[in-house]
């Protein structure tokens, strides 16, 4: 059954309410807190909903993917990646994306400052991916990794760094998940004071994680499934 809007509504005001019940137990305001509409998947229809809904973002997985969905669209929205970008999508992602979520290596970082000056783009947000869970089926970069990579990005003439991002391993032990989230949170203090540089955005939590991830300092949840519904359902 195709999803309605009216049902992509009501699911978003479940969401909407887990957030404000998850900031109000750890006296954090629901403001600080962004919702992402995971359309990875879904059909363009989708980016719509969020749009006409009010969210400011979307994320995606995949490069083409993202790049056919916002050709067919004319949304006042801001695309994201979220998944992981293999170097021959790098061109067409900095073409596409408002800000890249996924950035785990020394070698894309440099291939992406090279792509904004052939492609006359002044300033890519990023985040970098970290592997704060150190989960072997994830991507990001080690936590050990981190401060010459962040180095390396800071450096960098377009690259502009708001923060980092993390995906929780699969478990049924919410443990799990806020070992990765704390780890995350510690880390991006860490970074601040070496660095000393602001990095505002810590882009952790989904559908069945956020309170967790807001408890430990989310600023992005990404939630997919429950605001659509399980992939190709819409």
């Amino acid at each position: 059954m195709e999803l309605t809007f009216e049902s992509f509504q009501m699911n978003l005001e479940e969401v909407i309410s887990e957030i404000n019940s998850a900031c109000c137990a750890c006296n954090r305001r629901p403001d600080d807190v962004t919702l992402m509409a995971v359309t990875k998947t879904h059909l363009v229809q989708a980016v719509d909903f969020a749009e006409r809904a009010g969210l400011t973002c979307v994320g995606e997985n995949r490069v083409q993917e993202a790049a056919a969905k916002k050709s067919e669209c004319s949304v006042s929205i801001r695309w994201e990646l979220i998944g992981h970008l293999q170097g021959n999508k790098a061109r067409q992602a900095v073409q596409t994306f408002d800000r890249i979520q996924s950035v785990d290596s020394l070698k894309l970082i440099q291939q992406l400052d090279r792509l904004c000056h052939e492609l006359s783009r002044p300033t890519l947000p990023i985040l970098l991916q970290v592997n704060a869970g150190n989960d072997p089926a994830k991507f990001g970069m080690d936590m050990d990794d981190v401060p010459p990579l962040l180095a390396e990005a800071l450096k960098s003439k377009y690259l502009q760094v708001d923060g980092f991002m993390t995906i929780a391993p699969l478990s049924d032990d919410p443990k799990v998940a806020e070992f990765t989230f704390e780890n995350l949170s510690n880390l991006r203090d860490v970074m601040e004071q070496r660095f000393d540089h602001k990095f505002p955005e810590l882009s952790m939590g989904m559908s069945g994680d956020l309170n967790l991830a807001i408890r430990h300092g989310a600023t992005m949840v990404r939630v997919g499934t429950a605001l659509f519904g399980h992939r190709d359902k819409i």
